[in-house]
């Protein structure tokens, strides 16, 4: 168009010229999905065996193409998933005369395991290098908080049994979890079975359906396992094969087989088992502590207690004794003799060790006393059954404590597995799509594009799309929206969330662990296993740090003992009934059971684990403590234009018109030529057209649809309109005057023209989200600068820009391009944030120290994003940062606490202010110090529980303020 003519000048000659006939045009995609299987073949010898293979599979329906390398002996078959399965074309071949063996579907298999028995780094270390050892493992990475270890190995080379043995040599106990393949993979237990004959039966059944690709029997267990296609099939599908197989229905029986794992009920017995040993060790020690500070002070129990019963040896002696020992080899046998043995064994050391070596200390020395008063009738030793028996008991309580706060970290996560309801109501039809049964069902034998019913208040079980009816949908559980989403057909539903006040037919699309909630769960499992870089601190501690406090505890002893023999100090320094050997014996113990290496441990762990579940209860998946600790460091968030800081869905904001036609009816006649154009403004027309119906009372929501519609690339839409007489209707979509003014306010302007002539015009936008100009502003408040890096013209991405308050813009930049911008931002110093929608912003988002994909909805398993948003609210850009924040400062807190406890607390424990206060800290006091360090740090860590979103639109009143206390 010439910018030096007028519209009217530009429409004074039709655009488009008449048609008579128009011809529509539906595209359709002709690939239809195909699959890749690799086969390695046997006997293969020549071309011509490769052209016979080649020859007949060519000749297969559903085969796309077929390679044969006779020199590896190898196929690589594209096939059509639809049209045939593995199991055919594995036939096909073998017809031919050749063996067929399948590869193994990846080279590397994954498989996550429970662990159980470690107290410390040290002990997940441990775990760490002895699956490293095993041949075939790429990768393991052990969680301390989340005891759980995942490996990524060679299935070729070994297997999850082995792994779980290796664990066991390690001193620990491991049981299996999942499995890569547990997806299309299930386990069915079988009834009815009387001889080998009815395995065989069920067996050829399996496989006689088209979607199985494998069936193993377990003859002993009665058990089958089922490798089978989820796409076309399902679990309730192959246990009704199984019923169907006998001599009559339901002849034999199958149910799922579900394998003994640790969950909340076992979390729960862990629980009560500390409990209950803390409590028999009670029964114990506090008769003995009784015995041993009570009693004495009271005359005639007194005198009892110091009653000797041969030589020396008194009433007390024999009881404390007694009291004392199961306490040290039955209770503490269980919880710490194995434990320290395990890690010795292992070469390594661990909190286990100094408790052994501290109670040892304290009861072998007390039996010499004992022994020596036995033999002696001039001996006045004291003994200290009491030491032994007192710090087992408050170590236990601490373990009780400390078990129990820990399963709190995970409480989130526990929330979010237990979402999904557990049984769900199946539809079927008969063929004219009448509802003809409905029945109650498992929501694990839920299969791909069964129909199901929602009624009101229950929630929904699977992942799937609303075919029939209305409601509004609560699905704050996993996104983190307040306001019930409106759910019509059409309108995606997520497993897990909350059908309000209607009845939703919908029908199933994702099952199992392709469900939105799995895999939100998968991910922040993944996300506390994956180690923050500052846990490094506490992992090169955890290597020296019992063998310096056996040091430590060594030169304690000999500082108190070789003066006290040397009368360096006075010898009123020493308690009553004790020695200088005594004495010093005490401060060492001390010194050996007050360190903590656990506190040092958990300080990081705890903290990822409750920031994660946190982040996933509110929307945002931060994907494991290197993400977490990255977005602590962000200083510059570069934002993407559209779908980011706008809406990303055109709307009409203002009409003009300029004739005396009536607003209506001009709307009406732009959305009667653009209700067939699959055009974003055109949508955008038709449903502005829409709402003014809705405000002119017209129930009917139905557009007229233009007659001879004709779609023009670059210059817009044609067609025919009976309004009050039918007249020839053009639409451009650039007029000089508008288009000049639309570019400053980032709008785009629709003109319509009538019978040749300008009628009017559509100013149409993608909005500005409500929430964008605070968020800038707020993160400017945390001294965080925000850049926007577009495709668009400059003309909008300055309107954008100034419309939210950002300064700096990068506009016609393609996706290799805001890459390479993010590069520039980061060569001068500066950690990088890039907010995208996951798609388009992939470069960029790897590219960025911190890569956010917002609005990603149910699909949160982006793999170019550290941090997914689930919503598309920009507050969550500011939440995701600030919560990063919080956590590193609530670890470095956990850090301070458990250095400085470590560094304070060993000199007094080895009594440095005893010669100036007579202070002396006993080894039980010792001992419930450094249960009580571990328990302040998982509860330092739980606080974050109590995280609140720094930044709430709607609750806003004044200036944006930011605050970063812990």
């Amino acid at each position: 168009m010439d910018k030096n003519g007028g519209a009217d000048d530009f429409l004074k000659e039709p655009l488009l010229q008449h048609s008579d006939s128009v011809t529509v045009t539906v595209y359709q995609d002709e690939v239809k999905k195909t699959r890749t299987i690799m086969f390695k073949i046997g006997n293969v010898k020549c071309a011509s065996c490769v052209t016979s293979i080649e020859s007949a599979l060519g000749m297969v329906n559903g085969i796309r193409s077929v390679m044969v390398s006779v020199l590896q002996g190898q196929a690589v078959i594209k096939y059509a998933p639809d049209l045939i399965n593995v199991k055919l074309i594995k036939e096909a071949i073998e017809n031919l005369g050749f063996q067929v063996f399948e590869f193994p579907e990846r080279d590397v298999a994954v498989c996550r395991l429970r662990v159980k028995g470690m107290t410390c780094t040290s002990c997940s270390e441990s775990i760490e290098n002895a699956l490293l050892m095993v041949d075939g493992v790429k990768t393991a990475v052990v969680g301390l908080s989340l005891e759980e270890a995942k490996i990524h190995f060679d299935p070729t080379l070994t297997d999850s049994d082995e792994l779980i043995r290796a664990i066991g040599d390690a001193g620990f106990e491991a049981d299996l979890i999942t499995t890569g393949n547990d997806g299309n993979k299930v386990h069915l237990c079988l009834e009815g079975i009387t001889s080998n004959e009815d395995l065989t039966i069920i067996r050829s059944s399996l496989e006689s359906v088209q979607w199985v690709n494998h069936v193993d029997m377990d003859t002993e267990a009665n058990k089958v396992t089922i490798l089978y296609d989820p796409e076309f099939t399902g679990r309730r599908s192959l246990i009704q094969c199984i019923q169907e197989a006998g001599q009559r229905p339901n002849f034999y029986h199958a149910c799922l087989y579900v394998s003994p794992s640790r969950g909340e009920a076992e979390s729960q017995h862990e629980i009560l088992g500390y409990r209950n040993v803390f409590l028999w060790s009670c029964l114990f020690s506090v008769p003995v502590f009784i015995f041993s500070m009570v009693l004495p002070m009271v005359p005639p129990y007194g005198n009892w207690l110091s009653h000797k019963l041969y030589n020396m040896l008194t009433v007390g002696m024999i009881l404390r004794w007694i009291l004392c020992t199961p306490v040290q080899f039955i209770v503490g046998r269980r919880l710490f003799y194995v434990g320290s043995f395990d890690a010795l064994k292992r070469r390594s050391a661990n909190m286990d060790v100094l408790v052994a070596l501290g109670t040892n200390a304290a009861y072998f020395y007390s039996l010499y006393i004992l022994i020596k008063a036995l033999c002696s009738n001039s001996f006045e030793g004291q003994d200290f059954f009491e030491t032994s028996a007192m710090l087992i008991t408050f170590i236990l309580l601490g373990k009780y404590l400390e078990v129990g706060a820990k399963g709190e970290t995970s409480d989130a996560l526990a929330k979010l597995t237990d979402l999904a309801p557990d049984t769900a109501f199946l539809l079927s039809f008969d063929g004219d799509g009448n509802i003809i049964s409905e029945n109650e069902i498992s929501t694990s034998l839920i299969q791909k594009n069964d129909v199901i019913k929602i009624v009101p208040g229950a929630k929904v079980p699977v992942d799937g799309i609303v075919i029939k009816g209305q409601s509004h949908v609560n699905e704050s559980m996993i996104t983190g929206e307040a306001r019930p989403m409106a759910k019509r057909p059409g309108d995606k539903v997520i497993g897990g969330t909350v059908n309000e006040n209607g009845c939703l037919l919908v029908k199933v699309t994702h099952v199992g662990s392709e469900t939105a909630l799995s895999q939100i769960v998968q991910l922040v499992e993944a996300a506390q296993l994956n180690r923050a870089p500052v846990q490094k601190l506490a992992d090169r501690v955890s290597r020296v740090f019992v063998p310096v406090v056996v040091v430590a505890a060594v030169l304690t002893w000999l500082c108190w003992f070789i003066p006290g023999e040397a009368a360096v100090y006075p010898k009123d320094w020493i308690p009553n009934a004790m020695d200088s050997f005594e004495l010093a014996l005490q401060f060492g113990i001390s010194v050996l059971v007050v360190a903590c290496p656990c506190a040092l441990g958990l300080a990081t762990p705890t903290a990822v684990m409750v920031a994660t579940g946190k982040g996933a209860s509110q929307g945002v998946l931060i994907k494991g403590g290197s993400a977490l600790e990255k977005a602590h460091k962000v200083k510059i968030v570069v934002f993407d234009k559209t779908g980011t800081l706008t809406v990303g869905k055109p709307v009409v904001v203002s009409t003009m018109v300029f004739s005396d036609m009536p607003i209506q009816e001009f709307c009406e006649i732009a959305a009667a030529a653009e209700v067939n154009s699959e055009h974003p403004i055109a949508k955008a027309v038709v449903q502005h057209a829409k709402k003014l119906r809705q405000q002119y009372g017209l129930n009917s929501e139905h557009i007229t649809e233009a007659e001879d519609f004709e779609v023009h690339p670059g210059s817009g839409v044609s067609g025919k309109v009976e309004a009050n007489a039918a007249r020839n209707i053009l639409l451009g979509t650039e007029v000089e005057d508008y288009m000049s003014e639309s570019e400053q306010l980032a709008r785009t302007c629709v003109l319509v023209a009538v019978d040749g002539r300008v009628a009017g015009a559509l100013a149409v936008t993608d909005p500005v989200k409500p929430e964008a100009e605070q968020v800038i502003s707020f993160l400017k408040s945390m001294n965080i600068t925000s850049i926007m890096v577009t495709g668009d013209n400059w003309a909008t991405a300055t309107a954008i820009a100034k419309e939210v308050g950002i300064v700096k813009v990068f506009a016609e930049t393609d996706p290799l391009g805001k890459a390479d911008k993010i590069k520039e931002l980061q060569l001068k110093g500066l950690a990088v944030a890039m907010v995208g929608d996951g798609i388009n912003d992939s470069p960029a988002l790897v590219a960025a120290d911190v890569g956010m994909a917002i609005g990603a909805g149910t699909d949160v398993a982006i793999e170019a994003a550290d941090i997914v948003l689930i919503k598309s609210n920009l507050e969550d850009v500011i939440t995701a940062i600030d919560l990063s924040r919080k956590t590193l400062a609530r670890i470095r807190f956990n850090y301070v606490w458990a250095l400085g406890y470590n560094v304070l607390g060993m000199p007094i424990a080895a009594g440095i202010l005893f010669p100036f206060t007579g202070i002396r800290l006993p080894p039980w006091l010792a001992g419930a110090c450094m249960a009580a360090s571990s328990i302040s740090v998982v509860c330092s860590s739980l606080l974050l529980q109590s995280y609140k979103k720094p930044l709430h639109i709607e609750d806003t009143r004044g200036p944006v303020g930011y605050s970063n206390s812990v």
